[in-house]
């Protein structure tokens, strides 16, 4: 009787999966937010009749499942929040070379130089603070100042998420192992940890936090809300190439397995050109449009007024900033 209830269980899983045949389009794993994947995804399909299925998981996840996966992966684009994953993958060699007509949509500071995969929007590390606390004078001057014992008890992030690991892996990028170590060793010791970045700032606007390490588009998404989560709170961006100005590369790469190649990167353009590019700056996700000669959200603090570091994203090591992480007992 279980072996038969097993079986129907493993019929009904299969069943619940997308066969993509020829004529049925393509099959995204997606990291990037969901209702930013599916309102490309549904401006595409109107604009080309190309279907688009989307599985939706977080970065690491996603990434580790194509690795496991490997040539027989059903996928045939993956989209990220940020570009560890992208790297995970591609130091794996299953991305499918990107041709130069989707290359040159991004410029070249937004993706890495093997032109295996592109950036297809950004986000910036921001210092988000109770106003009623802090200001100009009394706010961290550098991301590393939050590992003074003077800020114990006082900030929060959410060391768990693939946004904050990116952001230590900048950390570890710029300033090395041993500071990155002893930066998250303090952390532990000063931070108060939370399950995601909306509780973050909900967090600080509620008086429980001074500051939190997040990034900038959950501030303008309430703001431009019920500012329930951020009435209280005001972004402080610490420029100067300090490592709390890194940008994040959100990614996208067609899986070297795809069946649907063609159509995949049809959608890759699509998304890093003007269609994909415009609904970052007209729509509700506030995160930056990166293509060339696009606008970002008028809204936004221009990328080029954020002073952020130059790193190349393939030097963002998601093996060694979970170690390190583990080891400072942060996960």
């Amino acid at each position: 009787m279980k072996f038969t209830s097993l079986l129907a269980g493993i019929a009904l899983a299969a069943l619940a999966l997308p066969a993509m045949g020829q004529d049925e389009g393509i099959l995204v794993y997606n990291a990037q937010h969901e209702s930013l994947t599916q309102e490309w995804a549904d401006a595409f399909t109107a604009e080309t009749g190309i279907k688009v299925t989307i599985r939706q998981g977080s970065d690491l996840e996603v990434g580790n499942q194509i690795l496991q996966e490997g040539a027989n992966s059903p996928a045939d684009l993956f989209l990220t929040e940020n570009s560890p994953a992208m790297v995970l993958v591609d130091n794996a060699g299953l991305f499918e070379p990107l041709p130069q007509d989707v290359l040159d949509l991004i410029p070249a500071e937004y993706r890495p130089a093997n032109g295996h995969w592109t950036g297809i929007a950004a986000r910036s590390t921001v210092f988000a603070y109770d106003t009623r606390k802090l200001n100009a004078d009394t706010l961290p001057k550098s991301l590393l100042d939050l590992a003074d014992p003077s800020w114990k008890g006082r900030w929060t992030a959410s060391p768990g998420g693939a946004d904050f690991q990116a952001i230590v892996g900048a950390l570890l990028a710029l300033k090395g192992e041993e500071a990155t170590s002893a930066w998250l060793t303090a952390m532990k010791e000063n931070v108060t940890p939370v399950r995601g970045n909306r509780a973050a700032m909900a967090a600080v606007n509620k008086g429980e936090f001074e500051g939190a390490v997040i990034y900038h588009y959950y501030w303008f998404g309430d703001q431009a809300g019920t500012k329930e989560n951020s009435g209280n709170v005001a972004m402080h961006y610490f420029r100067g190439q300090d490592p709390g100005a890194f940008v994040s590369i959100s990614g996208g790469g067609v899986l070297a397995s795809s069946k649907h190649k063609d159509q995949a990167m049809q959608f890759l353009k699509w998304i890093a050109g003007p269609g994909g590019q415009k609904i970052l700056r007209d729509g509700t996700s506030y995160e930056y449009a990166i293509s060339v000669g696009e606008a970002a959200n008028a809204a936004l603090t221009p990328l080029a007024d954020l002073e952020a570091p130059v790193l190349d994203p393939t030097k963002l090591d998601s093996a060694k900033v979970t170690e390190l992480m583990t080891a400072a007992g942060l996960l």
